[in-house]
């Protein structure tokens, strides 16, 4: 059986931004489009990078920076308390990882904090994470159905309730994580997202916006890559990320998921001849593989639909 392609799932009716939009506007698109990050294009959809949630992080510093060294109040910014989201979908360590997939997908969420009975913060289980699950079945090495076997461990990304916005903003822009779960004596009280920071950003952002801070950064041509000193920053070709791991059409799925496990990326942008002609997340590699893992009496079958994926791929 042949493995699918990237061009077999890959989505084509993309939102992406120009290199030359003003920073709040791409904020406010990625906002009110629900997307962590989108594809930077000329208007010849040559690729240049990606603007995301990522880089707003380092637009926040940038901020901050610049306010302390020109002597400039910033807004009131709200802490975690008030960032975060109390109302919360939770995992038990013992749940079978397929349903915890299909959990992800139907809350279109990217993860999911794992709690004991007593409501005690054990991990994350996430899109990230599940690309271990489906790289190991393939290769028919699945050490446990459950989810504790899969979930991450790192306590470095938990936060107490008085944590700042900026310093959530510098986790989020020196970790690769998404969120950041919110402890009180050892219990889940709340997440806070990258997504959160942005919808309370618009104040911080809009004192570059509207001239109260002047950003200045090196000039860059995207399109060449050279720099020049010294104009006005406040611009996505000013903060995207032109290092952003993109793929060719022809990668197939396995291959695809593997990036995605030793990669921070969530989205991949498919290029042809270094044109922009498609993107695939991490949701639509899981949206791709559940259906034929969903049911439990059925996981030995879907197991060997894996494995022979992985071989058709080594054939």
């Amino acid at each position: 059986m042949k493995p699918p392609r990237a061009k077999d799932i890959m989505i084509t009716k993309l939102v992406t931004v120009p290199p030359g939009l003003d920073v709040l506007e791409a904020i406010r698109l990625l906002v009110k489009n629900n997307i962590s990050g989108a594809p930077v294009v000329d208007e010849q959809s040559n690729y240049l990078g990606v603007f995301s949630e990522k880089c707003c992080m380092r637009l926040f510093d940038a901020i901050a920076q610049a306010a302390k060294q020109q002597q400039v109040a910033l807004p009131t910014l709200t802490d975690a308390r008030q960032l975060m989201s109390t109302k919360l979908v939770t995992l038990n360590p013992s749940a079978d990882v397929v349903t915890a997939i299909g959990d992800l997908l139907k809350n279109h969420i990217s993860g999911v904090p794992v709690v004991d009975a007593d409501k005690r913060f054990l991990g994350v289980f996430s899109e990230k994470t599940s690309m271990s699950v489906l790289i190991q079945a393939a290769y028919e090495q699945l050490p446990s159905t459950e989810v504790v076997a899969f979930m991450n461990t790192d306590f470095g990304r938990t936060i107490l309730e008085d944590v700042s916005f900026l310093d959530c903003a510098r986790l989020f822009r020196e970790t690769p994580y998404r969120r950041l779960p919110v402890l009180r004596g050892g219990q889940l009280v709340g997440q806070v997202s990258r997504r959160d920071l942005l919808r309370n950003s618009i104040d911080l952002v809009s004192m570059v916006h509207d001239g109260a801070i002047a950003l200045t950064a090196a000039r860059r041509d995207v399109t060449r890559g050279d720099e020049t000193s010294g104009e006005a920053a406040g611009r996505v070709q000013h903060f995207l990320d032109t290092e952003a791991q993109t793929i060719g059409e022809d990668i197939d799925m396995l291959g695809i998921a593997q990036i995605f496990l030793n990669t921070p990326y969530r989205r991949l942008p498919v290029l042809r001849d270094g044109k922009l002609i498609g993107q695939i997340s991490r949701r639509d590699v899981l949206l791709t593989t559940h259906q034929m893992m969903e049911v439990p009496t059925q996981r030995e079958s879907s197991l060997l639909y894996l494995s022979a994926l992985n071989t058709s791929f080594h054939q």
